[in-house]
């Protein structure tokens, strides 16, 4: 009766998925239904470890993650969890050869807890890498099935594309970040002020990934491409809104895309597709 478990933390992986993001949460509907559980299942715990170093400053986050990671690593011995997430997440790791992409992961997030600026590009890109590539290269195994020729050729855009999503982050969620969370990512800041020079050279860079990972998007399997493409769309989207806006703006709130315009930029990018303009 496994089965019925293992279900069942799916579908909780599939509430937080829904829950906390409702971009990635329709580009994961886009994708064919024997990719869906295994995204829902990376995307819940990457999330829930990005919750706990981010959002659960009530509570000793160090004790918190710690017991996080404890429990998953004990999952892959025992193939099995009680915490219905990494329950989902463990066997996603264990399929598709996940371990070392995880462990980046989970160092990246555990350093969330000590330090709060990054002053060298080093320094910065070693922390995009653990906490944005990876996860995007754990998706890209599982879009192309463990092929591992396939996985090669597609590797270098899937990293510089979970780059690319990062760094808007960053850059739209700057003003907490530097605020409510005491961390400033780019070392390029000037006294951890954002200015209109220095929003050009990040918006400059952003798009250096997001051309690499359009490369590599439109040679994704059918049952990936599209769904990466809106995910992709999306973010190309809010990156325009950010170089718009004054860096007083971005610093005074947060960017974001309306519902309205996320069904416009899916209906366009659906007729893209459709007629094969991508």
């Amino acid at each position: 009766m496994k089965h019925l478990f293992d279900s069942s933390s799916l579908k909780c992986s599939k509430i937080v998925t829904n829950t906390y993001s409702t971009s990635f949460s329709l580009g994961i509907k886009l994708f064919a239904p024997s990719i869906r559980p295994h995204i829902y299942a990376i995307y819940g715990f990457v999330r829930y470890a990005d919750e706990i170093v981010d959002s659960f400053d009530m509570y000793n986050q160090k004790v918190l993650f710690h017991d996080f990671v404890n429990d998953y690593r004990k999952s892959l011995d025992r193939k099995i969890s009680l915490n219905p997430i990494i329950n989902a997440f463990q066997e996603v790791v264990h399929s598709f050869n996940l371990y070392a992409y995880a462990e980046d992961f989970l160092q990246r997030m555990e350093a969330d807890l000590y330090v709060t600026e990054y002053t060298t590009k080093e320094a910065y890109e070693n922390y995009i890498y653990g906490s944005a590539d990876v996860v995007g290269l754990m998706c890209l195994r599982v879009f192309v099935n463990n092929d591992e020729t396939k996985f090669n050729e597609l590797k270098h855009s899937a990293k510089h594309l979970g780059s690319a999503f990062q760094k808007i982050n960053f850059l739209r969620d700057i003003k907490d970040d530097i605020e409510q969370l005491g961390r400033s990512y780019f070392p390029n800041l000037s006294n951890n002020t954002l200015n209109n020079v220095t929003k050009e050279e990040i918006i400059s860079d952003i798009n250096v990934d997001l051309r690499e990972a359009y490369k590599g998007i439109i040679q994704l399997p059918l049952e990936s491409r599209f769904g990466v493409y809106i995910a992709y769309r999306y973010y190309l989207k809010l990156l325009k809104k950010l170089k718009k806006a004054d860096s007083e703006k971005i610093l005074d709130g947060r960017i974001r895309i309306s519902n309205g315009l996320k069904v416009f930029i899916l209906t366009k990018s659906y007729l893209r597709y459709k007629l094969n303009f991508l």
